[in-house]
């Protein structure tokens, strides 16, 4: 699924090409650069609702695309629902991708666009103590390391982490790994691949937070919500990682979807299934963001 990189890439491009402008009055958007404290810049996309008044809620999105596929365009249409839907400043991050910055580049772009999220959050008309993280598959497992490191590291203080069709264990083996094998979507030997890619030839000497199956200790987390799918190679680590969350008491929506495969959402978003699953997470998000 992932043999030839520029070939991928470039009929997610074409693929992307084929979509209307997105055009809503009841959103702005607009693209800018986070900067880390080392001058390092990352391209990010800010959608704001059109005539909010006070502090918003923040959204910081992470595309998925195993880790080597995907930018600021493939999740547009994403953060503008979820801008429109949560009245939120949705955040979308253009981190690096593999193989050409394999990891732990995308751990740190990620942890840049938190850092400036958090230090402008009255420049950006945000609510410190309303700051979520949504992502879908390698996105959402940026997702889950910048809450390890969050916590570890005193801040910045997450209202909420998303993990949608996670990928978060590079160690995964049998089960849904070896089960979903249909060349069509995902499957288990993609997700080897994308892993690969991502970490390099030495995956044990992958830095903190780059797979977050392997943290030991996942107490003092934001409440989670996790969607997990019947087909997906990712089921089973999904379902996992949501278990330890609870071991660790941490509070866990999980919505699993039965027979559905990794990203039907995208690939097929007018069938029922995808709306009501979109519906749920979204509610789901709204919710956790709403003013207390």
């Amino acid at each position: 699924m992932f043999g030839n990189i520029a070939r991928a890439r470039e009929g997610l491009r074409r693929a992307m090409a084929t979509r209307a402008p997105y055009d809503d009055p009841r959103l702005s958007i607009e693209d800018t650069v986070a900067t880390g404290p080392d001058d390092s810049e990352v391209p990010v996309r800010l959608y704001r609702p059109t005539g909010a008044q006070g502090p918003l809620s923040a959204v910081l999105f992470f595309h998925g695309g195993g880790f080597v596929l995907g930018d600021l365009d493939s999740g547009d249409r994403t953060c503008a629902h979820l801008c429109v839907e949560t009245g939120a400043l949705v955040i979308a991050v253009d981190y690096r991708l593999a193989p050409e910055h394999p990891c732990p580049a995308a751990v740190t772009d990620a942890w840049t666009a938190l850092c400036w999220t958090a230090a402008r959050a009255t420049e950006l008309g945000v609510d410190p103590a309303r700051i979520a993280l949504c992502g879908h598959s390698a996105g959402a497992c940026l997702c889950a390391g910048l809450t390890l490191r969050a916590r570890d590291e005193g801040g910045p203080a997450l209202a909420f982490q998303q993990l949608l069709l996670p990928a978060l264990d590079d160690r995964a083996d049998g089960g849904s790994r070896t089960e979903i094998d249909d060349p069509r979507v995902l499957n288990g030997a993609s997700v080897t691949q994308i892993w690969q890619m991502y970490l390099g030839t030495d995956p044990a000497a992958a830095p903190p937070y780059a797979v977050p199956a392997r943290a030991t200790d996942l107490s003092g987390l934001p409440p989670a919500y996790l969607q997990v799918a019947g087909a997906d190679p990712l089921r089973d680590e999904g379902l996992a990682y949501a278990r330890k969350l609870i071991d660790h008491q941490v509070a866990v929506e999980l919505h699993f979807v039965p027979g559905a495969f990794h990203l039907f959402e995208d690939w097929a978003p007018t069938t029922d299934l995808a709306c009501a699953t979109v519906a749920h997470w979204t509610r789901a998000l709204r919710d956790a963001l709403a003013e207390k």
